[in-house]
């Protein structure tokens, strides 16, 4: 089966502004770019890149909890619904693992490598089966309602990581875990 959503960026752009399908797919688009860069930087430049992509993640895996799994239950079905979860939950795990390891020790790429594919894996059966259904059930009022309760949350994926912590485990740790982001934007979200 090919996937629709193959250009995110391009199937995005085809739909109306802030529409929560056109939203998560330039957020696709950029968590793709992200890891690109994680994967090529060094240092505390990798440090960085891997913060950001903590925080949009948080946003984005918040934002599909709360906002598109319930409609996807009814669109898709609560067994395509069910599986993204899933996929999210051991993701989550693996991301854990990363966020206790230092982006220089020599696990770090092995262990980010594997998170990309699950990721990835996970995108693509979105926008294969999630993203299409929920174009072809909602009308395009509605799909803008549920983008802008994801719009409150994006505020707390930052473009950059504040100087002060990017490229400092323990102030990232203290800033808050992957965990603590979640919850920040669900309740920006709205639960």
């Amino acid at each position: 089966m090919t996937n629709p959503f193959q250009d995110e960026r391009t199937a995005a752009a085809r739909l109306p502004d802030d529409d929560v399908v056109a939203l998560l797919l330039d957020q696709h688009a950029r968590i793709r770019e992200l890891f690109a860069i994680t994967r090529r930087a060094r240092g505390a430049s990798r440090q960085r890149a891997f913060d950001e992509l903590r925080a949009l993640l948080a946003v984005h895996e918040a934002a599909e909890e709360l906002i598109v799994r319930p409609v996807a239950k009814r669109t898709a079905g609560p067994e395509e619904a069910d599986a993204r979860n899933a996929e999210e939950r051991e993701a989550s795990e693996v991301l854990r693992k990363l966020e206790g390891m230092d982006v220089r020790g020599p696990d770090f790429e092995e262990v980010l490598a594997e998170f990309e594919r699950a990721v990835g894996e996970h995108a693509e059966h979105e926008e294969r089966e999630e993203f299409p259904a929920i174009v072809t059930h909602l009308m395009p009022d509605r799909r803008q309602a549920m983008g802008a309760r994801l719009r409150r949350a994006e505020h707390l994926a930052p473009p950059h990581p504040h100087p002060s912590v990017a490229g400092s485990p323990a102030a990232v740790a203290l800033t808050g875990p992957f965990a603590a982001m979640v919850d920040k934007a669900r309740d920006a979200i709205g639960r």
